[in-house]
């Protein structure tokens, strides 16, 4: 003879809370099929009765109805199961521990860590280690660099320089002036590929042939955002001094006030024959190790990415005539830079990455 189902009385707040259990929309098919078990067993039900309704077997209708009879709605809940132990600890065990992985040494013959190594040493699949790393922001492979001035006189020659950007001489001309040499005019196989599934791509073959180089002299008006430059086969002073005498000759009767680094070229003793002659024309240099400073840099870059990166030279005059074109039409739609530095704090950085370091 089987024994008798266990007798299921439902105070009227068990009921509501069962009942609306069965109609949330949100709630988990294995949640309310339990509560539809308990409903129906209060509803005076057989074990084989409900097994048919719900679907299921009559054991486990008369599991969560002893599981409610003993511990109440909070019976049915899934019962706690610890499965697999975390690999390598749980979270901030492990954390911790690659954290202070990373402020060891490598190992012998390795200049820094990656996934891999970090995995073996810390006997984790490199997995686990990319995701824990990508939470942190770190990246492993990023090359972080920076430029301090040792200059004395850094503050008094960026004053002078942020002066002349922010609010230039009347009647004057303020232009940032460099050199960017031995730019190559290298000749590339390139064009496209037709792939086998259909695909075409474009891109460069892998040799390259030079053709020579040239050195590109440039000055950037500061307030008008336009680029005057020529090219030289040699960079020396001499052709400083003949580019300098280009930019005087634009710009008739103009004082000019011209922003350069600190190259022993660019620096012309007050006595020197050309400073001398031209009297209105005015050196401002930036503090040593501070190339940021000059507006022109800035320039530099765009004209790189604009029209060198991608392009392919036979002869070097090839390469002059790719350059003035871009200045050509840069120019036409020049605007000044916005010049900022932003100052970040240190205790701004510490707050930022707290978190992370705790």
């Amino acid at each position: 003879m089987s024994r008798p189902a266990t007798p299921i009385n439902l105070t009227t707040n068990e009921r509501a809370e069962l009942e609306r259990l069965v109609r949330l929309p949100k709630t988990q098919r294995r949640h309310s099929d339990r509560a539809r078990i308990i409903l129906k067993a209060a509803d005076g039900l057989s074990n084989l009765q409900i097994a048919e309704v719900i679907e299921t077997r009559p054991a486990t209708v008369s599991k969560w109805r002893v599981r409610f009879e003993r511990e109440g709605i909070e019976g049915l809940r899934d019962d706690f199961r610890p499965g697999r132990p975390p690999e390598g600890g749980d979270a901030l065990s492990f954390r911790a521990r690659l954290l202070t992985q990373l402020d060891e040494k490598p190992p012998e013959g390795y200049a820094q860590w990656n996934g891999r190594l970090l995995a073996e040493a810390l006997h984790v699949k490199a997995d686990k280690i990319w995701k824990e790393l990508r939470t942190l922001g770190i990246n492993l492979q990023r090359r972080r660099s920076w430029c301090v001035s040792t200059d004395p006189e850094f503050a008094s020659k960026s004053a002078d320089i942020i002066g002349l950007y922010l609010g230039p001489p009347a009647n004057a001309v303020v232009l940032s002036v460099d050199e960017k040499p031995c730019i190559q005019a290298l000749e590339r196989q390139q064009g496209w590929l037709k792939m086998a599934d259909g695909r075409s791509l474009t891109g460069f073959a892998h040799e390259y042939k030079r053709n020579g180089t040239t050195n590109l002299f440039a000055a950037l008006n500061v307030a008008t955002g336009q680029v005057e430059a020529d090219c030289f086969p040699r960079k020396r002073r001499d052709e400083f001094l003949r580019f300098l005498d280009t930019l005087v000759a634009q710009h008739p009767g103009k004082e000019l006030h011209l922003v350069l680094d600190n190259l022993s070229v660019h620096k012309l003793k007050e006595d020197h024959p050309w400073r001398i002659k031209n009297p209105n024309v005015h050196f401002h240099f930036t503090p040593t190790h501070a190339s940021w400073i000059n507006q022109i840099e800035a320039w530099f870059s765009i004209l790189s990415r604009s029209a060198l990166k991608q392009a392919s030279f036979r002869t070097t005059k090839e390469l002059v005539a790719a350059i003035e074109k871009f200045i050509k039409t840069y120019n036409e739609t020049a605007e000044p830079f916005q010049w900022t530095k932003i100052r970040v704090a240190q205790k701004t950085l510490e707050s930022k990455y707290a978190d992370l370091i705790n």
